[in-house]
């Protein structure tokens, strides 16, 4: 489309002969030679190039700038005498594009129209780039602000497992630790996990998916489905390496539940009837006893009839836990008795396996208010715990296990159970209240404790562990004295 130039100059004769010449270039020319015509032909935006003789009337200046400032793009050329130059500049100054000598002549006057078209373009084409500029300014802000908000955790690793980036929920609950390794930030490891699927990815540049547990900045574990995708350079090479990890926590949670009710009748079942076979026997020991008046045999039978009463007792307290919901039985209780019961619980197989027990229980405790049966069992799922500690580990020859009652401010009760048995990593620490999960192999069954720490949950109460492989372990069970108001009840 051919440029539109507005002449402005009060000499029609030389107005004339320029017009003729510049619309030889192809250029659409309208002239004004007066005031009144130049200030009503700058009212239309419609203008490429205005050159005028501002001196025609000195109140054409006001309107050239004020066009100007309306059309960016707009050039001026401004055509004085040689004495009046100067003056036009300090009238217009940056405003107009070039400052000519009139009368100029026909190449002079074509190399300025291309010079202010060329200025034309050129600004045309940085307007363009600015808007794409813009653009992609919003779609960056955008892009990270989805990066951001996504509801699961982003991060973004190099070739050494090192976090190059991450989103806030990551940040929220790993803390903002970019440079760290990813196995030291949420799995607390010392090295790379051993089937790690971002070093898959950086090898053959495919996705993977595993299911992990987390272990956040304040120790609260959750299980996540984890997908990896590869970030190409420039050269399609693979730089990074992004991880998205969703929480599945809840429905982990439900399935483990619904599958835990199948699994553990199931092998309790057998469990049952292996003990309810010893409980004949026992009954039998105890009815022969009696019949031949043999009391050495009676005491061995009440013996066995005791332990496998209390294990089918034990058994079947796990069994109701996970398979009806109800209210805890809130009760006072005398600290020491209860204390002392759970030792005795103990005592037998700590002496069975030679291991010290080292009982400290203050006087004059007083009472406090809990659902003895649960936390009862739940203590004692500890201290077998320490005892399979102790009897695991066979580079001490002698093992002891501490049991402490105190109590410790704001109306808390500390039960300490310290063993010197084989001690635990930081991985297996994390993970030793997750369901089903057991350090023992086929002598476990990844109950015992989980059930006991979500029975001390219940009641309000923590646990802390402190614990070194090879060193031994240190557990800390406090619970509130008084029943707390915001009871937490079971669901199953």
């Amino acid at each position: 489309m051919a440029k539109q130039i507005l002449f402005i100059d009060s000499e029609l004769k030389y107005a004339k002969i320029l017009k003729t010449h510049i619309e030889r270039q192809d250029y659409n020319v309208t002239t004004a030679a007066c005031f009144v015509q130049a200030r009503q032909a700058l009212e239309k935006p419609i203008w490429d190039i205005i050159i005028a003789n501002p001196f025609i009337d000195v109140k054409i200046v006001p309107c050239l700038i004020s066009a100007k400032e309306t059309n960016s793009f707009m050039q001026i050329i401004i055509l004085a005498s040689r004495g009046k130059l100067e003056t036009a500049m300090d009238l217009l100054g940056a405003c107009a594009l070039q400052y000519l000598e009139s009368p100029i002549s026909n190449k002079a006057l074509d190399l300025a129209i291309t010079s202010a078209c060329k200025n034309i373009a050129m600004n045309q084409k940085i307007s363009r780039y600015s808007e794409k500029i813009v653009n992609l300014h919003k779609e960056h802000d955008l892009l990270n602000q989805l990066f951001e908000e996504v509801p699961c955790y982003i991060s973004v690793q190099d070739k050494h497992l090192r976090i190059t980036a991450a989103n806030k929920k990551f940040k929220y609950h790993f803390g903002n630790r970019v440079g760290g390794f990813c196995y030291e930030i949420y799995k607390h490891r010392t090295s790379q996990c051993s089937d790690c699927p971002v070093v898959k990815t950086f090898h053959d540049g495919k996705s993977y998916c595993t299911e992990e547990v987390l272990t956040t900045q304040l120790g609260k574990q959750y299980n996540v489905l984890t997908q990896t995708a590869p970030i190409r350079d420039e050269y399609g090479d693979i730089s990074q390496v992004m991880e998205m990890s969703t929480n599945i926590t809840q429905i982990r949670e439900l399935q483990d539940h619904l599958i835990s009710l199948g699994l553990m009748l199931g092998s309790m079942s057998h469990g049952v009837k292996g003990m309810l076979t010893a409980l004949d026997g026992g009954i039998y020991q105890l009815e022969m006893g009696i019949g031949q008046k043999d009391n050495d045999r009676i005491v061995k039978a009440y013996g066995q009839i005791k332990l496998m009463a209390g294990r089918i007792k034990k058994m079947a307290l796990e069994m109701l836990y996970y398979t009806k919901s109800r209210e805890l039985d809130y009760k006072k209780i005398n600290i020491k008795d209860f204390s002392q019961k759970v030792v005795n619980t103990i005592k037998t197989s700590a002496k069975n396996h030679a291991i010290t027990l080292d009982i400290s229980i203050l006087e004059n405790l007083g009472k406090f208010e809990i659902d003895s049966n649960w936390m009862d069992a739940a203590l004692v799922s500890f201290l077998e715990n320490a005892i399979d500690a102790c009897v695991l580990d066979q580079d001490k020859k002698k093992h002891t296990i501490k049991f402490t009652v105190q109590k410790k401010p704001k109306e808390r009760l500390c039960f300490t159970i310290k063993d010197n048995g084989i001690g635990m990593d930081t991985e297996t620490k994390n993970k030793m209240f997750t369901l089903f999960f057991t350090s023992k192999g086929s002598q476990g069954t990844g109950l015992g404790l989980f059930i006991a720490h979500k029975v001390i949950g219940y009641h309000g109460g923590t646990v802390e562990i402190e614990s070194r492989k090879g060193k031994g372990s240190t557990f800390d069970i406090c619970l509130p004295i008084l029943k707390p108001n915001n009871i937490k009840t079971p669901i199953n």
